[in-house]
């Protein structure tokens, strides 16, 4: 199944990216240091503005800086590829940088009274992680699970955008938001666990089950 967001855009989003990047390593910015300053940037803007209710100012910081991952990635390509711990921190730094996302949204939700919306952040923060891990995992046994409607670039838009109705006073927005992503996130779980079945049964020696 297709991904909400086509690569033809992501394409176009690197071709944004890439003289950034290529200016970052001629001043001598690693992939790493790009990848770590992204995450303190998910964490200011979820911590220190969307906990506190500052929704719209905390979503604009928390996507401007997740943007990095496209960035660090890109530069890691022109530096001649990305090292075994650039790849360990780059999906180190994402789960600390989900976390503090979707904790914040919780945090904030229940100084609000909005149980429902602290438990669909908490589905989303359960099933993100899930989603990360069975690619993980799927790849730690020599199988690919590139597949999914909603990877992690899906799951922050989402987010950022029912934050941001709800900063400019669309209440609801990102309860509903959240409880969206809740569904295509385990959604995404089930399309990747087929996907790693189906090449296990291909795998499997005749005769086992």
């Amino acid at each position: 199944m297709a991904k909400i967001f086509q690569v033809s855009a992501r394409a176009g989003m690197t071709r944004v990216v890439e003289p950034i990047a290529r200016a970052l390593l001629r001043a001598g910015v690693t992939p790493n240091a790009v990848t770590v300053a992204g995450t303190v940037g998910v964490l200011v803007g979820a911590l220190g503005f969307g906990a506190r209710g500052h929704l719209v100012a905390g979503a604009l910081i928390v996507t401007l800086f997740a943007l990095t991952d496209l960035l660090d990635g890109t530069m890691a390509r022109m530096s001649g590829g990305s090292t075994r711990f650039g790849a360990f921190l780059d999906s180190s730094m994402d789960r600390v940088a989900d976390s503090a996302v979707f904790g914040a949204v919780a945090y904030w939700l229940a100084t609000e009274g909005n149980y429902s919306g602290v438990a669909a952040a908490l589905v989303c923060l359960a099933a993100g992680s899930l989603v990360s891990y069975v690619k993980a995992r799927a790849e730690g046994l020599g199988m690919t699970c590139n597949v999914g409607i909603a990877e992690r670039t899906e799951r922050l838009l989402i987010v950022g955008v029912g934050g941001i109705l709800t900063g400019v006073g669309v209440k609801p927005a990102l309860e509903i938001a959240l409880w969206l992503l809740a569904a295509v996130s385990i959604f995404t779980v089930g399309q990747r666990m087929a996907h790693v079945y189906r090449q296990a049964q291909q795998l499997q020696p005749d005769g086992q089950a």
